[in-house]
């Protein structure tokens, strides 16, 4: 199962937001025996929003880091920023997370918050912060939409 959709919540004062019924289903299926059970959440390195994901993807992540040379700058600046910079959210009886007052501030999100779905991970934009990606990817997609041409294996 993969994230799909586009989903827009409110923050309460506390920081906390409902995670979407389908992107939970998402992280039940993906997780294993013993895991943690709630997403990970951590600054996205491309866009100004939250990116999170299962603890399975976090599992990828670490072995693709472990391919690189344990010393060098960029291992160490991924791993600083994806993993040292992380936080488990757990999950509450409502499905809502709470919300770190660091990734709120990264992202800017006050009131409102929009979970968009990006196949293994979901990102938390602000809404009007999205509204304006949103806009510029779909320029860019059907700029680039030649790129996808091609069997899907």
């Amino acid at each position: 199962m993969i994230f799909l959709s586009t989903f827009h919540n409110r923050i309460d004062k506390k920081g906390r937001v409902s995670v979407p019924a389908q992107f939970r289903a998402v992280l039940a299926s993906k997780v294993l025996a013993n895991d943690f059970q709630g997403v990970v959440a951590y600054q996205s390195p491309i866009n100004n929003c939250i990116e999170a994901c299962g603890m399975s993807r976090i599992i990828k992540l670490n072995e693709r880091m472990e391919s690189l040379d344990p010393y060098s700058e960029e291992r160490d600046a991924f791993v600083n920023s994806l993993f040292g910079e992380s936080v488990q959210l757990s999950f509450d009886s409502d499905g809502r997370i709470l919300l770190t007052e660091q990734l709120m501030e990264a992202a800017g999100l006050k009131e409102e918050a929009t979970f968009v779905g990006k196949g293994e991970v979901f990102e938390i934009w602000e809404p009007k912060a999205f509204a304006a990606y949103a806009k510029r990817a779909r320029n860019l997609v059907k700029e680039k939409r030649f790129m996808m041409k091609g069997p899907v294996s």
